[in-house]
């Protein structure tokens, strides 16, 4: 779980109306060595049969599933996608000759809260009986805003009942809300454990879920994702790993809000939410990845990783992944490193970040420990504990902890993976069950983004969002930013939009940075 020095070193390294009034707003390069196993032996004829299925699991989702129907110039969750890909195959309006324009055209927009987050984006839409494009952002307190794409302005804010018992406290959240394929509602979270459904439309609640018994020890930290009807909410601990709390899975009906299932990462022989240090004596085992649950785009599993906590490859299941079905009802496959004791004790994360699904049957996972495994899934099937086995392990940009989510990228016949820590970015190649570095640099970053063919790395220490040619690493140019914590951008319709700032600052206030080429 993050820890005070966890996020030092990740650092470093209008309108407005409550749960009871809402009033829309009129129009207003380092190189490690690779350290490899031997080839595996062949697998049995059923673990091929899943490995063919997740052959077709390239990092990018058709519409259907990326999109889940959204128009085709949104960005309606983190990542881009369900398979969190970080690389948005449509249009984006902004190509390498336009970044010194798009330098020069920046807004700084007010915001009532910091935004330790991603914004999402939706082109189009109504609000207030008129058309908009709009961010849709949610503050580290829970208030979630519309902003006009194009002017800045707010559209509306939500802000939850009992706000003011939280705001300027340790209970945060920081989680990228997602929007819903029909496009007229969000779903956002706050930290009083709730998530709620919102309307494009006003900002009303249309309804409000509880996915955890205990908010002041579990936090929604990792990004809201949404898949075949179902809203996806991961769970785990505050700052210094306070127990108790459990890491688990919700799964919400997107129509009605009803908690359908919950997958428990500790006592996971019991289902629904756990009232922590009653109903399970363990604690640990956050999902607090800033991907959160990763939607297999083949075949809509889950994947997903644990932070510290009892591992016993029967109901408790730290520092794993865990593949699970759609519906969060059965493991279907696992992985723990053979080290997960000393991972446990030393406050390494496996699961400071989440699953990369690169196709082919692979995933990459980074962690604090420092390292990035390669790990073929087809090896990793059924629920029999699967301890040790990666393929490769390469090291993490700077050989410091990883905290960001990577991003996979499809160019031509080719897989590109980039990962960014405190110290540096780095670019390799997927081929042959392999990765190869390809480039790096000492540039700083949270979770890199593809966009129409660029790379864009921010700088959390504050020395701006850097464009990079993705293929030779090459830098193509930087737009000024101030420091944040675990922001990143989206780059869609000309627009880059990131906010800036720093969750356990506790601050009331921040900013959201919009470019725009200019008209």
């Amino acid at each position: 779980m993050e820890s005070a020095a966890t996020h030092n070193a990740a650092t470093h390294n209008a309108v407005t109306h409550n749960a009871a009034t809402h009033d829309a707003a009129n129009d207003a390069g380092r190189a490690g060595a690779a350290h490899r196993r031997p080839p595996a032996a062949p697998v049995a004829a059923a673990a091929r049969a899943v490995v063919a299925l997740l052959v077709a699991a390239v990092p990018f989702a058709g519409p259907a599933l990326a999109q889940g129907g959204a128009g085709a110039h949104d960005w309606t969750r983190f990542g881009f996608d369900a398979g969190r890909s970080n690389a948005s195959s449509a249009p984006a309006g902004i190509e390498a000759g336009d970044l010194q324009a798009l330098s020069g055209n920046r807004q700084q927009v007010s915001l009532p809260g910091t935004v330790d987050a991603s914004p999402i984006y939706l082109r189009g839409v109504t609000v207030a009986g008129a058309s908009h494009d709009v961010f849709f952002v949610t503050t580290t307190y829970g208030k979630t805003l519309a902003i006009d794409a194009g002017s800045g302005d707010t559209l509306w804010t939500f802000t939850p009942d009992g706000y003011g018992s939280w705001a300027g406290s340790y209970r945060i959240t920081t989680a990228t809300p997602v929007a819903d394929p029909a496009r007229d509602a969000i779903y956002a979270a706050a930290p009083d454990g709730v998530v709620r459904k919102l309307a494009v439309s006003d900002g009303h609640v249309v309804w409000s879920a509880a996915v955890t018994e205990l908010p002041r020890r579990e936090k929604i930290a990792a990004a809201l994702n949404l898949s075949q009807g179902h809203v996806l909410v991961t769970t785990g601990g505050y700052i210094g790993d306070q127990p108790p709390y459990q890491g688990h899975v919700a799964v919400l009906d997107a129509g009605s809000g009803k908690v359908l299932h919950v997958w428990n990462a500790l006592c996971s022989d019991k289902a629904g939410l756990l009232e922590p240090g009653k109903d399970c004596s363990e604690s640990g085992a956050a999902i607090w990845a800033r991907a959160g649950a990763v939607v297999n785009p083949a075949n809509g599993d889950l994947l997903l990783a644990t932070g510290d906590g009892h591992w016993d490859g029967k109901t408790d299941w730290g520092d794993s992944v865990i593949e699970l079905s759609p519906d969060a009802t059965q493991v279907l496959g696992n992985f723990t490193p053979s080290n997960t004791r000393y991972l446990d004790a030393n406050d390494l994360d496996l699961g400071s970040t989440a699953p990369a699904l690169l196709g082919g049957g692979f995933l990459a996972q980074g962690g604090k420990d420092d390292v990035i495994r390669l790990v073929d899934w087809g090896r990793m099937q059924g629920r029999v504990p699967h301890q040790g086995g990666e393929a490769q392990t390469v090291p993490t940009p700077s050989g410091s902890h990883l905290f960001t989510a990577p991003a996979v990228w499809r160019h031509g016949k080719q897989t590109w993976l980039f990962a960014a820590d405190g110290n540096g970015i780095t670019a390799w190649t997927f081929q042959d069950g392999s990765l190869e570095q390809a480039w790096a640099n000492r540039n700083p970053g949270t979770s890199p983004v593809l966009a129409g063919g660029l790379l864009y790395v921010y700088d959390p220490g504050g020395s701006g969002l850097y464009v990079f040619d993705p293929t030779s690493g090459e830098r193509l140019g930087k737009l000024q930013a101030g420091a944040g914590h675990w922001n990143s951008p989206i780059v869609v319709d000309g627009r880059v939009a990131l906010p800036e700032g720093n969750a356990n600052q506790h601050s009331t206030s921040g900013v959201l940075d919009i470019w725009r080429l200019p008209k």
